[in-house]
């Protein structure tokens, strides 16, 4: 892959690398590092992808990885972040109040609504991404709903 080629996936996927590794980390500077680090794999990946949607694909499985190694790791569980950060990144398609409710959810919750609602993934696509399988999808956004609408009405949400 040359420097050219590079640039413009970066350009068009670096929105979503963030964002997926945000809605794991929860850390605007955690999330800015693994999408580095994901963009560096990406350059230095030896074998040719199909199309652009396989390499979007791709990318976030490595995000997703990358996320659980960063978080499974002893420096990180043993560290405190310098800051929250306050304003979550939208999707450039779409602009809502809930994602920042969705955040306030368990990991495991958060990043199939988000994959699913945002990024407007299939139950296959999510499973196939996070490496779990499709049952395991279907009942984290079931799971995941409910405890959504539950915070909501806490929260004192009334447009349900």
């Amino acid at each position: 892959m040359d420097g050219q080629e590079l640039t413009r996936l970066a350009e068009l996927y670096s929105g979503l690398v963030f964002r997926v590794a945000y809605c794991y980390v929860k850390n605007r500077a955690d999330a800015d590092d693994i999408m580095q680090d994901v963009f560096l794999a990406l350059y230095t990946y030896k074998k040719d992808f199909r199309d652009d949607e396989h390499i979007r694909a791709w990318l976030i499985r490595v995000t997703s990885n990358r996320c659980k190694n960063l978080l499974s790791s002893y420096r990180y569980r043993m560290s405190m972040p310098l800051e929250m950060a306050e304003n979550i990144p939208a999707s450039e398609q779409k602009h809502d109040d809930l994602l920042p409710v969705i955040m306030k959810l368990d990991q495991k919750y958060r990043i199939v609504l988000y994959m699913y609602y945002y990024e407007e993934y299939s139950v296959n696509d999510i499973a196939e991404a996070l490496g779990i399988k499709q049952t395991a999808v279907t009942t984290r956004l079931s799971r995941g709903r409910k405890l959504l609408k539950e915070l909501l009405i806490k929260e004192g949400y009334h447009g349900l």
